[in-house]
C-alpha cells in the first residue's frame, strides 16, 4: 500500500496492532501505533484500545495504563471496552485482586462506568475463585447502577451457588431471572433441580419448573 502511495485507513492500523499484539509481537505493534497517530487520522478510541490490548498480551499492565492515561488526555475516553481488555488479561493470569483492583479505577479514576460486560468478568472471576459473596455484591452493585444483567452473568452466577450448595440464593436469582422474561438455559436449570433434589427440595423444583413453563408459554405468545 505504501509502495503505491495508498494511505491504510484507521481501521487497517487497528487489526494490524491488534494481530501482532496477539501474536507477543509487540515492537512491531507498537510501530504501527506510533505510524497511525504520525499519519494525521483521527484519534479514535478503537486503534487506542488495540495498543492497550498489545500491552496486556506481553502482560506489560503498567504500559498498558500509560496509553489509557493517553486516551484521557487526547478526549477520546477510555471506555468500558479499554478495561473490560485489561481485566481480562488480568484474571487470565489469576491476577485477581489487581483486577478488581482495577475495577474500582475505572469509575473512581477514570470517570468510565462498566458495562455488563465488564462486570460479568468480574462476577465470573469471583464466582471460579469459590468466592460468591463477594460476586453477589458486585451484582447488587451493578443493579444499583441500573445495569440490567443478561442470561450469561445469571447462569454464571447460579452454578457457582450450586457449587456452594447456597440453594436459597440460588432459586432468589433464578426467580429474578424468570421475573425478567430471561429463559433459563437448559442445563444451568438442570444443574439448580439436581442440586434442589439431593436436598428433599422438590416442591421447590416443581415451583420453579412451572413458573419456566408459565414463562416458555408467554414467550412463545408474545
Amino acid at each position: 500500500m505504501k509502495r503505491k502511495n495508498i494511505e491504510p485507513s484507521a481501521h487497517i492500523y487497528c487489526s494490524l496492532i491488534n494481530g501482532l499484539g496477539s501474536e507477543n509481537r509487540l515492537s512491531e505493534s507498537l510501530q504501527f501505533f506510533e505510524l497511525y497517530k504520525s499519519c494525521g487520522h483521527a484519534i479514535e478510541a478503537p486503534t487506542y484500545n488495540a495498543a492497550v490490548g498489545s500491552y496486556c498480551w506481553s502482560m506489560r499492565i503498567d504500559d498498558a495504563f500509560k496509553v489509557v492515561h493517553e486516551m484521557k488526555q487526547c478526549g477520546v475516553g477510555p471506555n468500558s471496552q479499554t478495561f473490560d481488555i485489561i481485566l481480562h488479561h488480568l484474571v487470565k493470569a489469576r491476577r485477581t485482586e489487581e483486577a478488581y483492583s482495577v475495577f474500582k479505577r475505572m469509575k473512581d479514576e477514570f470517570d468510565c462506568d462498566p458495562s455488563v460486560s465488564t462486570y460479568e468478568i468480574i462476577i465470573r472471576m469471583f464466582c471460579n475463585e469459590g468466592k460468591v459473596d463477594i460476586a453477589m455484591s458486585v451484582w447488587e452493585e451493578m443493579k444499583g447502577e441500573g445495569v440490567l444483567p443478561g442470561m450469561h452473568v445469571f447462569a454464571t452466577l447460579i452454578n457457582a451457588l450450586c457449587r456452594e450448595r447456597k440453594l436459597e440464593d440460588g432459586c432468589k436469582y433464578f426467580e429474578e431471572m424468570l421475573d425478567m422474561g430471561i429463559r433459563p438455559p437448559t442445563h444451568m436449570f438442570n444443574k439448580l433441580k439436581q442440586a434442589l433434589v439431593s436436598e428433599g427440595k422438590e416442591d421447590v423444583v416443581m415451583m420453579l419448573t412451572r413458573r419456566l413453563e408459565k414463562l416458555k408459554t408467554l414467550l412463545v405468545v408474545c
